[in-house]
C-alpha cells in the first residue's frame, strides 16, 4: 500500500503542537510495518534555518489561486531513522516566514491563499513526480481542500489523481480554517459548492467542512472524541455533518514514542528505572524537589502538571479549589506557558505555598521529562481533550493519572475501582463533571490510595506496563486505510448505479 500523508507541521522540522508528533512519527512506524509511505509539508523557514540535508527535486509545479499563477519547487528530506521520504512544498512569498501560521498572536491575513497552494501544491506534486498512491492521509484545516480537490477538479484526469482514497484526521475540531467568502474564487473551486451541505458555514468559506465533507473517510485522535465531536456540546457547529458520517468515522489515540518517552532509557532524566526496579523514580522524586526548591520529602504525594495555560485544559476549575488542595498534604510542580492571567495567577500562587507549590511559567522539554519521572501523580483536569500525549507519558513514567473522563482521557485511563483493582485494568483517578468539586474529590480519592503502599506500587507498575506505542497505532491505521479504500470503491460504485 501507498501512503501520503499530509501535514501543515511534522517533528522534527516544525511544530506548533501535537499534530507535528503524529506526522512526524506515523510515517516511520508505518514504514516498519511494510507500507510505502511519504510525508507532505510546507517549506517554512524554521526548516531551511536547521540545517537540514535536503535535496531539490527538478521538477516545479504551477498553482493557480485566483487570477494569478504561483510556482514552487520540490525539496525531498528523510524523516530521522527511516527511509521515508519527506516531500516539502518551496513557495518563498507564502512559506518563508518566522513563524507557521501567524505572529503576535494574529493569522497570517493571506492564510487561505498559503493553505490553498499548500493543498492544491500537494496534487501538483503527486502529478509531477509521477507518484502511486492508494491513500492520501490529510490532517487538520491546513491540508481540508486536498479532498474537495480530488473529487471535483482532479477527478477525471488521465494521471489517477481521482482514484486516491483520502482519509481526512481531525485533530482539534475547534480550529477549522474559516475564511469570508470572497476568498472562495483564491480556490479555484465552483461557486456551486459554497452551500451550507459542503463548502458554506455561517456565511464563511470553511475548509474543515469541505474535507468533513468530501473525504472517503474520517478519523480523529480517540475513539471518545469521536463520539464527542457528533455532539452539540463539542462539535462546534459541525456535529449534523458528523452524524451524518458517522458510519465512516472512526477513532485513533495517538502512539508514543517510547525511543524517547521511557523511563528505561531517558538520558534526560537523573535516574533511569523500570517495573522492576523503581529506585530510580525515587532518585528523580528528591533532584527535582530540590530543584525546585521544595522541601525534599520522599512519602509526600508529588503533582506534575504539565500545559497550556488556557480554561480548556481544566485550570478554571483548577484556580477555584487550588486552596483547598494546598490544604493536603501535598507538593506540585507546574510547567507550562498560555493565558496571562494564569500566568499572573501562579506567580502569585507560588509565593504564597512556596514550599507546596512550584511555578515554570515556561517551555523546557528536560523539565518536562524531569516532571514526568519525578511526579507521584499527574494532573489533567482538562474540559476537552481530543487525544492527549502527558497522561500517556505518565503511564509509562508510573506517574499515576488524575484526570477527567473526557475524549483521549477516557479511552487512555481506567479509573481505579474495586472492580478494576481486581481484574489489574486499573491506570488512574478520573471524574466525569467539569467542576472543582469533582476534581478535588478525584485528588482525594488518589491521595488516599497513595497512603496504601502496596497497592500504591502495584498501580504503578500497572500503569508502566500499558502500551500506547506507535507500532499499535500505525496498525490501527492500516486497517482505517483498507477502509478508506473499500469507502471509496462503494461510493464509486453508487455513483454508477
Amino acid at each position: 500500500m501507498n501512503v501520503m500523508i499530509v501535514s501543515p507541521e511534522a517533528v522534527p522540522f516544525a511544530k506548533t503542537g501535537g499534530l507535528a508528533d503524529v506526522a512526524g512519527a506515523l510515517p516511520k512506524y508505518l514504514t516498519k510495518l511494510g507500507v510505502n509511505a511519504c510525508l507532505v509539508m510546507p517549506l517554512y523557514q524554521k526548516v531551511t534555518q536547521a540545517g537540514l540535508k535536503l535535496v531539490k527535486l527538478k521538477p516545479t509545479i504551477k498553482v493557480p489561486i485566483g487570477e494569478k499563477v504561483y510556482e514552487g519547487c520540490i525539496w525531498e528530506g528523510r524523516l530521522p531513522d527511516s527511509e521515508a521520504p519527506v516531500y516539502f512544498l518551496d513557495q518563498r512569498d507564502f512559506y518563508n516566514r518566522p513563524e507557521l501560521y501567524g505572529t503576535k498572536g494574529k493569522d497570517y491575513t493571506d492564510n487561505c491563499q498559503r493553505f490553498v497552494f499548500f493543498c492544491r501544491g500537494t496534487l501538483e506534486l503527486i502529478r509531477a513526480l509521477e507518484l502511486k498512491i492508494d491513500v492520501l492521509h490529510a490532517n487538520d484545516w491546513q491540508s481540508g481542500l486536498i479532498p474537495v480537490y480530488i473529487k471535483t477538479l482532479y477527478a477525471d484526469g488521465p494521471d489517477g489523481i481521482g482514484e486516491i482514497a483520502t482519509l481526512f484526521t481531525v485533530h482539534n475540531l475547534a480550529y477549522q480554517g474559516l475564511f469570508w467568502h470572497w476568498d472562495m474564487p483564491l480556490t479555484g473551486l465552483s461557486w456551486d459548492l459554497f452551500n451550507w451541505t459542503q463548502l458554506e458555514f455561517y456565511g464563511k468559506l470553511s475548509f474543515m467542512k469541505g474535507a468533513l465533507t468530501f473525504a472517503d473517510a474520517l478519523s480523529t485522535v480517540s475513539k471518545q472524541y469521536a463520539k464527542e465531536i457528533q455532539t452539540e456540546e463539542h462539535g462546534c457547529g459541525l456535529e449534523g455533518v458528523l452524524t451524518q458520517r458517522r458510519e465512516a468515522l472512526f477513532g485513533v489515540v495517538n502512539g508514543v514514542d517510547y525511543n524517547i518517552w521511557n523511563p528505561e532509557v531517558d538520558e534526560l532524566i537523573p535516574a533511569t528505572y523500570s517495573t522492576n526496579d523503581l529506585t530510580g523514580k525515587r532518585t528523580c522524586k528528591s533532584a527535582l524537589q530540590m530543584a525546585q526548591g521544595l522541601p525534599v520529602r520522599e512519602n509526600i504525594p508529588l503533582i506534575g502538571l504539565i500545559s497550556r495555560l488556557v480554561d480548556q485544559k481544566g485550570f478554571d476549575i483548577l484556580e477555584d479549589c487550588f486552596d483547598d488542595l494546598m490544604g493536603f498534604d501535598v507538593q506540585m510542580v507546574l510547567l507550562g506557558t498560555g493565558e496571562t492571567r494564569y500566568h499572573e495567577l501562579f506567580e502569585k500562587l507560588s509565593r504564597k505555598y512556596e514550599s507546596k507549590f512550584a511555578a515554570n511559567l515556561t517551555f523546557d522539554n528536560t523539565l518536562a521529562h524531569r516532571i514526568e519521572a519525578a511526579s507521584d501523580m499527574y494532573l489533567m483536569p482538562s474540559e476537552y481533550e481530543p487525544c492527549g500525549l502527558n497522561q500517556i507519558y505518565s503511564l509509562k513514567y508510573g506517574s499515576v493519572p488524575i484526570v477527567r473522563e473526557t475524549g483521549g482521557l477516557k479511552d487512555t485511563i481506567v479509573n481505579v475501582t474495586d472492580a478494576t483493582l481486581e481484574d489489574n485494568t486499573a491506570t488512574g483517578f478520573s471524574f466525569r463533571v467539569h467542576k472543582s468539586a469533582a476534581l478535588l474529590e478525584a485528588v482525594k480519592r488518589a491521595l488516599a490510595f497513595y497512603s496504601q503502599k502496596n497497592g500504591w506500587s502495584k498501580l504503578v507498575v500497572n500503569c508502566m506496563k500499558q502500551d500506547w506505542s506507535w507500532e499499535r497505532a500505525a496498525q490501527e491505521y492500516i486497517q482505517i486505510y483498507s477502509k478508506t479504500q473499500d469507502l471509496k470503491l462503494q461510493a464509486r460504485k453508487s455513483m454508477e448505479v
